[in-house]
C-alpha cells in the first residue's frame, strides 16, 4: 500500500481558459472546456483541495473527485456527459440592468 502523500495539491494560477494544479514537481493544466464544473468555480472553491492518496484529488467545497490519471490523460476519460443538462436544474440567467 503507498504512502501517505506529504506534499501539497496547490493551485498556481487561474485564468479564463483554466487553472494550474501543482502536485508535487508537476504542474498540470485543467482546462474549462475538459472540466466544466470548475468554471463557475470560486477561487477559494477552486484552490480548497485535497490530495488524500497518489491518484485521488478532492475539491470538497465544490463535492468533485477526480483521478489524477483522468487530469493528465482527459482525452481517455469521458468526463463531459453527452447528456443534455435539465434546464429547470441550471442557475437563471443574470437579468439586464434597468435605468
Amino acid at each position: 500500500m503507498p504512502g501517505t502523500n506529504i506534499s501539497a495539491a496547490e493551485v498556481t494560477h487561474v485564468s479564463i481558459h483554466g487553472f494550474w494544479l501543482l502536485l508535487g514537481d508537476e504542474e498540470l493544466l485543467l482546462p474549462f472546456s475538459e472540466f466544466p464544473w470548475f468554471r463557475q468555480a470560486t477561487i477559494e472553491q477552486l484552490t480548497t483541495i485535497e490530495w488524500p492518496s497518489p491518484d485521488h484529488l478532492y475539491w470538497p467545497l465544490l463535492d468533485v473527485d477526480l483521478s489524477v490519471a483522468s487530469v493528465r490523460r482527459p482525452e481517455d476519460f469521458s468526463l463531459v456527459s453527452a447528456v443534455s443538462a435539465n434546464p429547470a436544474l441550471q442557475p437563471a440567467a443574470p437579468q439586464a440592468a434597468r435605468c
